[in-house]
């Protein structure tokens, strides 16, 4: 099929990977805008242009989807893929391929519909998810659907983890329902009624750990928030990013430090946690001892205070 690939990040990377080593003929890469990124600010284009522009494929770039409609209708593609490319999409602009918009979205659906379907799916304590292509209508991932894959959540993973894996092992799913809906052999299946949940976007006040939860929910929650938007709590009125933790045996009072000569251990509402890497502001990421050796005298004091 002649096709229009949709992406951003460098989840939707492996999915245009996919395509390009397919039979399928990628006419041109949709993709945001060029924006600031890394210290310097400078302008960089988005992973997925990287890609296309490497590949010798034409890029667009605009500010609104609709800006490109014209485009899109001279194109007259098949179908587009779509992988987190960040924008809704008009009626308008669906209407154009002959078999719709392709979303490869990182979940069963329709479970965890939205934003960060990764990120709620851990930090709920789901042992399974996926993969799920569907078409785009004009609801918030409600379409129907054309496949499926399952993968068990890891124990230790992290959202970061998950996503890699799921970002590889969805390109081949993508890749496969392009195959069947170009041979006919697969017609999209209308979303169940029951069984919805929603994943909406989480912002950095959201990645703030409760201390006053479980051991297990503050060991999900700073998994589901790892590598972003990072899962922070406070010390001495600033503000310290904690990495993946694992659960002790010890009980202390939520939030309460306790240091040790190579332990950390931070109170929840059950057992404490062992903290194994933190980012104080300005500084690199290290281990937990080393940081409590260097701010001296933290043992009894309280994070998130």
């Amino acid at each position: 099929m002649r096709v229009v690939f949709a992406g951003t990040p460098e989840a939707a990377v492996p999915s245009l990977q996919a395509i390009l080593r397919s039979r399928h003929e990628v006419l041109a890469v949709l993709t945001r805008p060029d924006a600031p990124a890394g210290r310097g600010r400078s302008t960089r284009r988005s992973p997925v242009g990287q890609v296309a522009d490497e590949a010798g494929i034409p890029v667009l770039t605009p500010g609104r989807p609709r800006e490109v409609a014209g485009q899109l209708r001279e194109l007259n593609p098949d179908a587009c893929p779509v992988v987190a490319y960040g924008a809704l999409l008009p009626g308008d602009l669906l209407a154009i391929p002959q078999h719709g918009w392709i979303n490869l979205h990182f979940s069963l659906l329709p479970a965890w519909r939205g934003a960060a379907p990764v990120q709620h799916a851990i930090a709920h304590g789901d042992e399974v998810t996926g993969a799920t292509t569907f078409v785009i209508d004009e609801g918030m991932d409600t379409g129907p659907v054309l496949g499926r894959m399952t993968a068990a959540i890891g124990r230790r993973e992290t959202s970061g983890d998950l996503l890699e894996r799921l970002a590889v092992t969805g390109a081949d799913l993508l890749v496969a329902t392009l195959d069947a809906l170009e041979s006919g052999a697969l017609e999209p299946d209308p979303q169940p009624y029951d069984g919805v949940s929603l994943a909406p976007k989480i912002t950095v006040d959201d990645a703030r750990i409760d201390w006053g939860t479980p051991a297990f929910a503050v060991d999900r929650h700073v998994r589901a928030m790892t590598p972003a938007p990072g899962a922070w709590t406070t010390f001495r009125g600033e503000r310290l990013k904690i990495l993946p933790v694992s659960v002790a045996e010890e009980e202390l009072a939520p939030g309460v430090l306790r240091v040790g000569k190579r332990t950390v251990l931070v109170g929840t509402a059950t057992q404490a946690v062992e903290l194994g890497q933190v980012q104080a502001v300005g500084k690199k990421v290290m281990d937990a001892a080393a940081w409590a050796r260097g701010v001296r005298d933290s043992d009894g004091e309280v994070l998130g205070g």
